[in-house]
Order: structure tokens, then C-alpha cells, then sequence
């Protein structure tokens, strides 16, 4: 069994709100791209990552994590939900005493943000990062919550989940917890922010 939390980042979404040609997480950030910097910190970290994902973004993902560390779902599987991606996740580390969940397209959430979720997590069943009281990613959910992970259906089922164990919030410095780029803007003000925080990719 893993003593470590594994941080699921999901990265199967079809960016439908980015006007981009190509998908957001391929876009460019500092010297890698939205997804690649997601993973570099995830691995900052030091916590387990897992990364799931499609075949069209398994070669973005490929530069970072190993083959060992995807799981590669078709299109079609992803577009069923959020929830269906999530269980894809859980179920590839079944053993994990919890897992965190991380959006792709959230490239300025940082090593020690990632790591006091973990921490929290010891003690609670399920737990939010939040900035000035303000709840946002990474979600972690402990082992005994795995067979509702594994239940999760559409968009909206994580929403569902976190209404019957209301999370406990762990208040941090990092407003990258709070932001993600879903937006050409978003994506600008995420490059401007990027040699601010010393990010290189």
C-alpha cells in the first residue's frame, strides 16, 4: 500500500470554453505548457502522481510522467463526466490511502498547497484547499470513501459527494488553489503571473 496520498490530475476535458486552435493544456507557459506545469509541480510535491488523461493529450503528459503513472481513457469515455474520470483514476491506485484531485488546467497550484491537503487528509475524511476562505483545488477524499469515488457519474458528481462529507478546509497562502485557465485571458494572466513565481516549466 502506498503510505502517500496519490494526486489524481485529471486532463481528459475537450477545453470547449478555450478559442485556442489546440487544446489549453498543450498552450505554451513559461518553458513547458499549462499541463506540463501542473505535472512539474504535482511532482515538486513529492506525493504519488497519476495522471488521467486522453490519447490526443497522452504525448503532453508523456514528457512528465511515465507510462506507468497514465491512464489513457478514449474521448468518448471522458465526455461522459468529470465523476467517470475520477472513478478511472481511483481505480487505478485502489490502494492508495486517498487521493487528491487536481484539474489539469491548474498550473499555479504549488508543492506546498498539494502537500497540506495531504497532511489534512491524515485526520479528515475529505478536505478542500482554500485561499482567504475561498475553496478551491486540490480535493482530497480518504480510502474510506472509495466506494463513492468509484460511484461517481457526470459533472456534478463530486459536487454530490462533497455535500453528504462536507470537506474540511485547509486555509493557504497560494491563490493558485483558486485558479484556473479555461479562457484565453486566463491563460495570458497565467503567463504574466508564471516568472513572478519563479515557475520555468
Amino acid at each position: 500500500m502506498s503510505e502517500r496520498p496519490v494526486v489524481v490530475v485529471v486532463a481528459a476535458g475537450r477545453s470547449s470554453r478555450f478559442t485556442g486552435v489546440s487544446h489549453k493544456l498543450v498552450q505554451r507557459l513559461g518553458d513547458s505548457t499549462v499541463l506540463g506545469t501542473t505535472l512539474a509541480q504535482v511532482m515538486e510535491s513529492r506525493l504519488p502522481c497519476l495522471v488521467v488523461t486522453t490519447p490526443a493529450l497522452e504525448p503532453e503528459a508523456a514528457r512528465v510522467v511515465a507510462g506507468r503513472d497514465m491512464v489513457v481513457i478514449p474521448q468518448h469515455e471522458a465526455d461522459k463526466g468529470l465523476g467517470h474520470t475520477v472513478a478511472a483514476g481511483v481505480q487505478a491506485r485502489p490502494h492508495a490511502p486517498g487521493w487528491l484531485m487536481l484539474p489539469g488546467d491548474m498550473p499555479l497550484v504549488g508543492p506546498q498547497a498539494i502537500e497540506a491537503v495531504a497532511q489534512a487528509l491524515q485526520q479528515h475524511t475529505a478536505v478542500v484547499a482554500q485561499h482567504h476562505g475561498r475553496r478551491g483545488h486540490p480535493v482530497g477524499f480518504s480510502s474510506g470513501l472509495y466506494s463513492e469515488l468509484m460511484s461517481l457519474v457526470g459533472d456534478d458528481g463530486l459536487r454530490r459527494l462533497l455535500a453528504r462529507y462536507p470537506a474540511h478546509g485547509v486555509e493557504v497562502a497560494d491563490a493558485g488553489v483558486l485558479f484556473d485557465v479555461d479562457t484565453q485571458a486566463d491563460l495570458d494572466a497565467a503567463r504574466a503571473m508564471v516568472p513572478a513565481l519563479g515557475l520555468a516549466g
